[in-house]
């Protein structure tokens, strides 16, 4: 297991070589999220796709990884 640090908005994110994070995509202020994209121990290739989300519309998004303490790392919404 590696452990790895990464800088994201700011903030120090500490996480493992199998840390889940997904990037979802929901729809409306009540609507569920649906995980669009997951990525195992990448945080920087999650944050391109995060990024490449075009929303609008009503659109949301966010990144996420469930095993943190505070799973949200970014949103996003229209």
């Amino acid at each position: 297991m590696e452990f790895k640090t990464a800088t994201l908005d700011g903030k120090r994110i500490a996480f493992t070589d199998q840390t889940k994070f997904l990037v979802q995509v929901g729809r409306g202020d009540k609507g569920a999220y649906k995980t669009h994209y997951s990525f195992t121990g990448n945080l920087a290739q999650a944050v391109m796709y995060f990024n490449g989300i075009n929303i609008g519309r009503g659109y949301k998004k966010r990144l996420v990884a469930p095993s943190f303490n505070k799973p949200l790392l970014a949103r996003a919404f229209s």
